[in-house]
């Protein structure tokens, strides 16, 4: 995943209802109301410094990298973001493009698979993002998938974030119809967001004047166009300067994801810089980190995408690396214990 640039956007969306001093009197505000209280801390390790188990193994369309993914495990399906590769044509274009230019435009490709990893349908979105994180949302007639939206032309990362159903084969625009639009945070870039269902949580990072934050959301007030947080705060780690590479949200606490692949000043030897961390969304603190040394052997190794698992009892986290040569990366997942 590329380092995102910091550039601001052009205003506020036909979706926007709050500016930029709601957003400060509801992190000022709304913290107080909604956090119960924060646990001590506990010197005992949680399950999650525990090394993963592979979870799933596959290959996505094009050879470029994963971005992100979500489980729907009720239907045995994986939804995975990733640039679309250089020399593709999509359906109204007059010529292939190259691949900078695609990720210039935020253009993505929705990867459907089965959970052994055989390809099951894709999707284009045009002008979207870099694809940073996904949500899902399972129904009775079809899966709803949330990402980021509305491109800037100068980073290609997003402006705001959208739903819409997954349709095999359809190709969307950033103004297509059956989008449902949003811009949670006016002149704000790098929109990506992250959902808990069973809680009926949306979780956004954003970016304003360059500083990363988090802001926690009611679904569904979300979905109604009403943007006020129960809380938001400056990402941790960010002054760490290691690619932001997933984000999860379950319950109290939000996940993230940071590193980058094997390289100069990162060797293989050193296990990487892979770092997970547990925060605490009642107070915006850092309750548990680790230098993440699941699946060490592989190659480069870079750290892809984190999502909840629900079924089967305990709660699961899986996370997302990067494997292969350049034009033939793969991806694995593994997934660990929750508690």
């Amino acid at each position: 995943m590329v380092t995102d640039m910091d550039m601001q956007g052009t205003g506020p969306g036909r979706r926007a209802v709050c500016g930029l001093g709601l957003i400060a009197a509801a992190a000022a505000v709304m913290p107080a109301r909604w956090a119960l209280a924060a646990p001590a801390p506990s010197r005992k390790l949680p399950a999650l410094s525990a090394a993963g188990r592979q979870f799933l193994a596959g290959r996505l369309r094009y050879a470029t990298v994963l971005q992100s993914f979500a489980v729907d495990e009720g239907k045995g399906r994986l939804y995975a973001l990733q640039v679309v590769a250089g020399g593709v044509r999509l359906a109204g274009e007059e010529t292939a493009l190259p691949h900078a230019q695609r990720v210039r435009n935020g253009d993505l490709c929705l990867n459907r698979l089965t959970l052994d990893g055989s390809a099951a349908g894709h999707m284009y979105l045009k002008g979207f993002g870099h694809g940073g994180s996904i949500g899902l949302e399972d129904s009775g007639d079809g899966v709803t998938l949330w990402t980021e939206w509305d491109a800037n032309p100068a980073s290609g990362y997003g402006r705001g974030v959208c739903r819409f159903r997954f349709t095999d084969g359809q190709v969307l625009e950033r103004d297509s119809g059956e989008l449902r639009t949003y811009h949670p945070v006016t002149g704000s870039t790098s929109n990506v967001p992250a959902l808990d269902v069973t809680h009926r949580q949306l979780l956004l990072r954003y970016k304003r004047g360059g500083i990363p934050r988090f802001a926690l959301y009611d679904l569904d007030r979300f979905r109604a166009g009403w943007f006020l947080p129960r809380t938001d705060f400056a990402q941790p780690g960010a002054g760490l300067a290691l690619p932001f590479q997933g984000m999860a949200v379950y319950g109290n606490y939000a996940y993230q994801l940071l590193g980058s692949a094997y390289g100069t000043g990162n060797p293989a030897s050193s296990g990487g810089n892979t770092r997970l961390y547990r925060i605490d969304l009642r107070t915006g603190r850092v309750v548990w980190q680790q230098l993440e040394r699941t699946a060490p052997g592989l190659s480069p190794r870079e750290p892809e995408g984190l999502a909840v698992l629900r079924d089967g009892g305990t709660p699961r986290l899986c996370l997302g690396f990067v494997e292969g040569p350049a034009g033939g990366r793969g991806f694995r997942l593994y997934d660990k214990a929750l508690s």
